[in-house]
């Protein structure tokens, strides 16, 4: 453990992901405001973000450089009412909950964010990613980033200059230090059935009480003469859809396995390694791309020692 001008840098320090397996970051910083984030970006060339490290699987070796924790920058502030308009604007931190945020607005009457129920994210790595499903996004919401350059320099980026996409936000190589999100009032009781239902939704659909990242695959795009089924709008083909098919369901590699509730789910059990689920990530990939033709590419991050592409927001290819 080192102690800094910018606060405590823990060596060796295990980073916590909802599968609960990988290896260590040989440096790991939790600043508690943007501005000590800043100054350690700007001190560090190498900085992969960690925020609820519920879309990330780390292998077993660790990962080298600095690790930033925003678990300390989970501030949320009050609602602020829009100039010539009932709608207003809620500034969250990186490292707010989003689960926690959702319960609140929803408790308050602020509609706009109670269709993402059961998305397990802070708002920073929800918003880099786009967080969503067959409910909604989050791009719906987002009025305005607030970001560093890998090099610190400040940047705030509006709405209509963000590129969202399906499972992207455009901002990829920067570090999102806050979100502005844009709700309205509504009745609390029908916002409060509407979160009920798509979680219960979920739970029926889902192995919410397993050891995972919630979904495994990017739905992939539908390719030229696809009779198939597709995604609502026509483009996508579901990847859970794809592993079922293939027969995949309860493909098991060491202690991880397809989920035999939703094909598009990993799950882990007690002594996995990471080891396990990127050899059934492959055989996955590998068994569909047999099947269909078509490439499945992970929704999960992936750290790996050696790999750093601020691209993919220090993560490495499968």
């Amino acid at each position: 453990m080192l102690a800094t001008e910018r606060g405590v840098i823990e060596t060796g320090a295990p980073i916590p992901t909802w599968f609960g397996v990988g290896g260590a970051a040989d440096a790991l910083a939790r600043p508690a405001s943007p501005d000590h984030l800043r100054l350690l970006l700007a001190e560090h060339p190498i900085v992969r973000m960690l925020g609820d490290g519920a879309n990330l699987l780390v292998d077993d070796s660790g990962v080298d450089g600095l690790v930033i924790s925003a678990e300390r920058m989970r501030r949320v502030g009050a609602p602020e009412r829009l100039r010539n308009s009932d709608d207003v604007i809620i500034a969250a931190e990186a490292g707010a909950s989003l689960p926690r945020l959702i319960n609140d607005c929803v408790r308050d009457g602020l509609a706009g964010l109670e269709s993402l129920g059961g998305i397990p994210a802070s708002v920073g790595g929800a918003v880099m990613m786009n967080a969503g499903g067959a409910f909604g996004q989050i791009a719906d919401a987002v009025e305005r980033v607030h970001a560093l350059t890998r090099e610190g320099a400040e940047r705030t980026i509006e709405r209509g200059d963000i590129g969202f996409g399906y499972r992207r936000s455009g901002l990829e190589g920067l570090v999102i230090a806050a979100v502005d999100l844009r709700l309205r009032p509504a009745d609390p009781s029908a916002l409060r059935e509407r979160h009920l239902e798509v979680m219960r939704y979920k739970k029926n659909s889902q192995p919410m009480a397993e050891r995972s990242a919630g979904c495994f695959w990017k739905n992939p795009d539908a390719p030229e003469g696809w009779g198939g089924p597709r995604s609502p709008d026509g483009a996508r083909v579901s990847a859970g859809w794809l592993i079922d098919r293939a027969g995949l369901k309860g493909l098991r590699a060491g202690a991880a396995s397809v989920s035999p509730v939703h094909a598009n789910f990993v799950v882990t059990e007690a002594g996995a390694t990471a080891g396990d689920v990127l050899s059934l990530m492959r055989q996955v990939r590998s068994r569909v791309a047999e099947a269909f033709g078509i490439a499945l590419i992970p929704e999960v991050a992936i750290w790996r020692r050696g790999e750093f592409d601020p691209a993919r927001n220090g993560g490495a290819a499968l």
